[in-house]
């Protein structure tokens, strides 16, 4: 994933796209037919306990029926979307409120303490593809790793099914989400004007940001899902990076009739109290709708539904 600055947080984790790893010798017996067709040979290895995943950087054998998985990424949504056990997070995915009830029980770990993964026996792991120790990761279990925005937001989730031999369900859900977040947008659009723009900021007064279309915090529901517009500077400075940093003073340029705020709740947000920010006319007009930053991150599956549920809440009413 991207590192910029660490009040981004998001760059932490979000890494992904697939890359291969140790893996169990892969049970000899197939038939001569499945050795031709590579269905038949993915039949073959299911009944033996693994498939083949067609990762990035070649094919990987995983777990048929993973019940062990540590993910050190930041897709554990998905996991947790289609019925996957997880037994080991990441730090931040671990902070997700999202997550509170569906991670109770389930352990932080990092990829600096191997100790503490081997006493968890996944049968599974998922990283980022800049993951530390790759090569003691790979010796535990089968390692797959993801290098983030390599795919776009929905694609990334479908590898994430395929990875844990859900690839219909991931499908499934995906196409469903689609159809969902597109009639979400046609509504918004309906109410509030299909010319109306939309800004993504985040940060607090020591650091400020802006966001384009696939960076998190909500960014491909709206402007690629729902087809809401950004404004032209916004979409500028974004274009490159996929995020901007800028200074309080200019902030009432890069923001458009409404505002989504990914706001840091621990830190400074002392600058809403100035007459800069107040005197922008989506603060001024009350469009501008605020949201717990450690929640609103992510694009796993989980977080897209609980994004797109703030969006209608916040421009529909619902």
């Amino acid at each position: 994933m991207k590192k910029i600055l660490l009040p981004l947080l998001l760059l932490f984790v979000v890494a992904l796209t697939a890359c291969g790893g140790g893996q169990p010798a892969k049970t000899s017996g197939s038939s001569t037919a499945a050795a031709a067709d590579p269905k038949a040979a993915e039949t073959a290895e299911a009944s033996t306990g693994t498939v083949t995943y067609q990762s990035e950087n070649g094919p990987i054998q995983v777990p048929a029926n993973p019940q062990r998985v540590v993910d050190l990424s930041s897709y554990t949504g998905t996991l947790i979307q289609l019925g996957v056990p997880v037994v080991g997070v990441d730090t931040w995915t671990k902070n997700n409120p999202n997550f509170k009830t569906d991670l109770a029980d389930v352990p932080e770990v990092s990829a600096d303490n191997i100790e503490k993964i081997i006493e968890l026996q996944p049968d599974l792991i998922i990283a980022s593809s800049d993951v530390k120790n790759a090569d003691k990761l790979k010796q535990i279990a089968p390692l797959v790793t993801y290098t983030y925005n390599k795919v776009d937001y929905l694609t990334q989730i479908e590898e994430v099914s395929k990875a844990v031999n859900k690839g219909e369900e991931g499908a499934a859900w995906v196409a469903d989400f689609k159809t969902r977040a597109q009639q979400a947008g046609e509504e918004i659009k309906d109410k509030i004007g299909a010319d109306k723009t939309i800004t993504v900021m985040e940060g607090d007064a020591k650091n400020l940001y802006i966001f384009g279309d696939a960076w998190g915090r909500g960014t491909e529901i709206l402007y690629q899902a729902m087809g809401l517009k950004m404004p032209d500077k916004a979409k500028e400075m974004t274009s490159k990076q996929g995020y901007y940093e800028l200074s309080l003073e200019v902030l009432p340029e890069y923001l458009g009739d409404y505002v989504i705020f990914s706001k840091t709740l621990s830190g400074d947000n002392s600058f809403q109290e100035t007459d800069t920010y107040k005197n922008i006319p989506a603060v001024k007009n009350g469009q501008v709708y605020e949201v717990d930053a450690t929640g609103f991150y992510f694009n796993d599956a989980k977080s897209l539904d609980y994004q797109l549920d703030f969006f209608k809440k916040s421009f529909l009413g619902e």
